[in-house]
């Protein structure tokens, strides 16, 4: 059986580079590209190493800050709003918890 991280962390670091290529043609596109905004995310982790990790996750990727975790809450600020979709999509928080160990309710069937 392969570890967890063996399949979150490549995936991670893909989302990473992509990201810095959303940033880096926003800022070539110039400050209307630019649209920053902060949201709130639901985290569906249940421990607090699994929100912690996937409010980490979002810093990590650039264009994107983890501003505060509150309970199963995690306010982001985010550059463009690509970057807004791309976590408001959930594939991520997905990913945490199942790197978790965790199945997130109404995701059972999903890629």
């Amino acid at each position: 059986m392969v570890p967890k991280g063996f399949l979150y962390y490549p995936w991670l670091a893909l989302e990473i580079i992509k990201a810095n290529l959303d940033v880096a043609v926003a800022i070539l596109k110039g400050s209307h590209a630019l649209q920053p905004c902060v949201f709130k995310l639901k985290a569906t982790q249940l421990s607090d190493v699994g929100r912690v990790t996937y409010a980490n996750s979002i810093t990590l990727t650039p264009g994107t800050v983890s501003i505060f975790v509150d309970g199963d809450e995690i306010t982001v600020h985010a550059l463009t709003q690509g970057a807004k979709k791309d976590l408001e999509n959930g594939e991520m928080g997905r990913r945490v918890s199942l790197l978790e160990g965790v199945v997130p309710p109404g995701t059972e069937g999903a890629g």
